[in-house]
């Protein structure tokens, strides 16, 4: 017998996205009501405060960078959210250096639009190339281990790397893509904590065999030190301002020359391929209904245009197929050993070593130890 499926009746996310969902009395999914609180009780979302806010901190960002080369740091991909952060920084008179991690899996219209974010912008471009033998290996690993979270690994690295190259050139803000407008809902089964470097230090060293040289793996304590010693702030930029993504994309389109890829971070093969191809097939996971959901509570979209979308692929059929041939190939994957993979039962990332065992009790007795010594500094300097 067929198992029921229940869906929200505001956005699409459903008991087969996620078991664990719950829905109050008019069918409404507990992500929605969680929307609509974020929205009632933070004032980012009230157009004349949000303004003023982002008002404050652009003028904050631009003193505290006064008389340094850049004001800020942008991390790019190459898609929708960090592009059109790099042209709203533009418009907002601010001076970042561009960042792009390349861990090689750059489609060409990534390489594209990257180029023509620093040309039409006039921004300077720093791009980290991570070994790819090393990084391979590491993703190998990851796929390996059965876990849901693969691109763990791409967005942990981008995080140390931004936080790295802040330092190194005296900068404090961080400006970021991630967004609620387009992002709030994300099922945590979906995902692990992207700062979980002992995760993946723990799934490399048990199932890779390259030692990591170049892969920027950022502990808690040093992550620890970039933000409360050197007081670098991460801000997401948009949540400032009216997000549209539609008209986001006109506007970077029209501006910077800017060519979509079709699917959300679909800039980067692999992960167009593990959209479209890994989650559904090992997790039962579309991600787009996440992606749509969020859309539709922050209403850039409606229900039935979002299950029109459902119905169509994740990925042309076609693309997918030489996506699959690619990166097996450029894995070292044969298709055999990949299948056998894809039937095994999935993981838990928490299987593994991970800071989600100790890491908040480690961080519970570390501020309880300094917190007297906090209390004394804010005294003396009352004074």
């Amino acid at each position: 017998m067929n198992e029921v499926v229940i869906r929200c009746s505001r956005c699409v996310m459903d008991t087969i996205s996620d078991p664990g969902i719950r829905f109050d009395a008019a069918g409404v999914c507990h992500y929605c009501r969680g929307y609509d609180e974020l929205l009632s009780k933070n004032s980012i979302f009230n157009a004349n405060k949000s303004l003023d806010q982002l008002h404050r901190i652009v003028s904050t960002v631009k003193e505290v960078g006064k008389g340094k080369p850049y004001d800020c740091l942008i991390g790019v991909s190459g898609g929708v959210d960090s592009t059109y952060v790099a042209y709203q920084a533009k418009q907002l008179g601010l001076r970042p250096l561009i960042l792009h991690y390349d861990n090689g899996w750059n489609s060409s219209l990534a390489v594209v639009n990257i180029e023509n974010i620093v040309k039409k912008l006039g921004f300077d471009l720093f791009t980290y190339v991570n070994d790819w033998d090393e990084f391979r290996d590491i993703q190998l690993a990851f796929i390996k281990a059965g876990v849901v979270d693969i691109e763990l690994i791409t967005d942990h690295a981008i995080a140390a790397i931004c936080y790295k190259i802040a330092v190194q050139h005296d900068i404090n803000y961080i400006l970021a893509g991630t967004n609620m407008s387009t992002e709030f809902i994300l099922p945590p089964a979906w995902y692990h904590w992207k700062s979980d470097a002992l995760n993946i230090a723990a799934i490399h060293n048990r199932f890779g065999k390259v030692k990591r040289t170049t892969f920027p793996l950022l502990r808690h304590f040093p992550r620890m030190y970039y933000t409360r010693v050197k007081r670098i702030r991460i801000i997401s930029l948009l949540d400032y301002m009216e997000y549209d993504k539609a008209k986001a994309k006109d506007t970077i389109i029209r501006e910077l020359d800017w060519k979509d890829y079709g699917g959300k971070h679909f800039e980067s093969i692999f992960t167009r391929f593990y959209q479209a191809y890994i989650l559904p097939v090992k997790f039962g996971i579309d991600k787009r209904k996440a992606h749509l959901s969020s859309l539709i509570c922050s209403g850039q979209m409606t229900r039935k245009e979002a299950l029109a979308v459902l119905e169509e692929p994740i990925c042309d059929p076609e693309v997918l197929a030489t996506d699959k041939e690619f990166v097996l190939k450029k894995l070292g994957l044969s298709v055999e050993e990949f299948d056998r993979i894809m039937r095994e039962p999935p993981k838990q990332h928490t299987d593994y070593p991970s800071y989600l065992k100790r890491h908040y009790k480690m961080a519970a007795i570390f501020f309880a130890t300094i917190r007297p010594l906090t209390r004394l500094v804010k005294k003396l300097r009352k004074k």
